[in-house]
């Protein structure tokens, strides 16, 4: 029973749903093999802050007795969902002290989606503390490790969700994109991730971080697992105001009709290939760059003029929009309280102190600190005008090609609290992927090779215009196809 059960767990998300739902695995089966995988991983990996075993049985074993729904693309799919996105009647503590003991009353329009695509919602996923850090060392209650390697990080702040996915826990994760938070883990843990169109997946019932830049996406082990999950959680939502009310075009044809590069036209952005990238990661993704010219396509030099400074743009809006985000948690209304304070003030002040970690209260200080009178002109302001020249940058590029490539990270990934003394290293881990947030568009991370040296997984980021998802789906299945895949992880074989 234990060997099915690991067999049934190697299989991707677009195997299972197939056995599924041609009767030959129950749901039951499905949901109760992730469960041992979980528990013969979970102690290692630390992916997980909280696992709804019974919820999950049960909800399966209802399923299996209607029988499998050929409408629902996701019928019977055990999913994970990172613990930012609330789940009605399941903890969402956003990896804080401050929610530890919240449970919503309703789900995220993601979650429901998925929820009504037939996807079981198998656990809850670890994360940087309300999605700020970029190793998943900044969770309240333990760091998760990365299943290549059990000394090393996954990423962050998806790093739960990412982890989850590569030990074979679920056949597919949601994570949230603030700066690359899908995409870093995903190359670090060897999985695909989608960062979408900042618009196409509604972020209703996502705990903001910054609320200009979030967006919700896919985190799975191959691009086809990928294209059936994003499918499900886009559309319009009139529940969120900067959800677009636009066309979702078909994911699942993308991916199935990829067949060679033949005519696309590749950007190449010289501020993405320079100084600073290691050794191990510039050769894979040359390598990877060399096999999209084998199946057709063209190298084009773009350039990216002001991606040096899209750190400091990055950090002074989303600080500015998480300390007015997170203004909500006074300890009043709901969230943590401190009830030995002896004064209303004491309350505020001892409420936020205890109940958020370090890096959150950094980050509020910062963003009170550029959005107060006389330092707005000088800092909010002037990042809001960065920003539109790095889309202006991005839409000139692309007036040259179709997609753009480049690195994930400069870097594989790091050792367990190789960064966490140094908060200006660790933001520079997201060089490479926050400007795409800045600019409001689609990203994927595609795993392209183990590091000579490390061992580790190596992501390529392949950038695509706005609303082109479906375009990156197709490069990334393309070059998937080709270049050969990764084994799975030696620190859990």
């Amino acid at each position: 029973m234990a060997d099915n059960m690991t067999e049934l767990t190697r299989k991707t998300l677009v195997e299972i749903r197939g056995l599924l739902a041609a009767r030959q695995v129950a749901a039951r089966e499905a949901v109760q093999a992730c469960l041992a995988r979980i528990e013969a991983t979970e102690p290692k990996v630390q992916a997980l802050l909280h696992v709804d075993a019974e919820g999950a049985l049960a909800t399966a074993e209802a399923m299996d007795k209607i029988g499998p729904d050929t409408s629902k693309p996701l019928w019977g799919v055990p999913v994970i969902v990172k613990d930012v996105l609330t789940t009605k009647g399941l903890p969402t503590t956003c990896g804080s002290r401050m929610l530890e003991n919240f449970v919503p009353p309703f789900d995220a329009t993601a979650v429901a989606k998925l929820k009504d695509a037939g996807a079981i919602i198998l656990a809850k996923a670890n994360m940087d503390e309300f999605a700020m850090g970029s190793s998943t060392e900044n969770s309240a209650y333990h760091p998760t490790r990365n299943p290549w390697d059990l000394g090393r990080v996954p990423g962050g702040s998806s790093g739960g969700s990412g982890a989850c996915v590569a030990a074979g826990q679920a056949f597919a994760a949601l994570g949230t994109d603030t700066g690359g938070s899908i995409r870093l883990p995903s190359s670090f843990c060897g999985g695909v991730g989608i960062k979408p169109t900042y618009g196409r997946v509604s972020r209703y019932g996502l705990v903001a971080y910054g609320s200009s830049l979030d967006q919700i996406g896919p985190m799975t082990r191959n691009v086809a697992d990928a294209a059936p999950v994003l499918q499900a959680i886009s559309g319009h939502d009139p529940r969120d105001s900067t959800s677009m009310d636009l066309p979702v075009p078909d994911y699942l044809a993308a991916v199935d009709s990829a067949d060679g590069l033949k005519g696309l036209r590749i950007g190449m952005p010289k501020e993405y290939w320079g100084q600073g990238l290691d050794q191990e990661v510039e050769t894979l993704c040359k390598q990877a760059m060399d096999t999209a010219k084998s199946l057709g396509a063209e190298l084009v030099p773009v350039s990216l003029p002001h991606t040096e400074y899209a750190i400091a743009t990055y950090y002074i809006i989303a600080m500015a929009e998480a300390s007015s985000n997170l203004a909500r948690f006074d300890g009043v209304r709901y969230g943590f309280r401190d009830k030995q304070a002896a004064s209303l003030l004491d309350m505020y002040k001892q409420s936020r102190t205890k109940g958020f970690g370090d890096e959150v209260q950094r980050r509020i200080i910062t963003g009170t600190y550029v959005l107060s009178s006389g330092y707005y002109d000088a800092y909010y302001r002037k990042a809001a005008q960065v920003r539109r020249l790095i889309r202006q940058d991005f839409e000139q590029a692309y007036s040259q090609c179709d997609v753009i490539c480049g690195p994930a990270c400069p870097t594989v990934a790091f050792p367990l609290g190789d960064k966490t003394a140094d908060p200006l290293q660790m933001y520079l881990m997201d060089i490479f992927t926050i400007s795409l947030n800045l600019a409001g568009l689609p990203g994927l991370s595609l795993p392209v090779g183990l590091g000579k040296d490390s061992g580790m997984p190596v992501g390529l980021q392949i950038l695509g215009p706005a609303w082109g998802e479906d375009k990156i789906l197709s490069v990334a299945r393309s070059l998937e196809k080709t270049i050969e895949p990764l084994p799975e992880p030696r620190a859990l074989a």
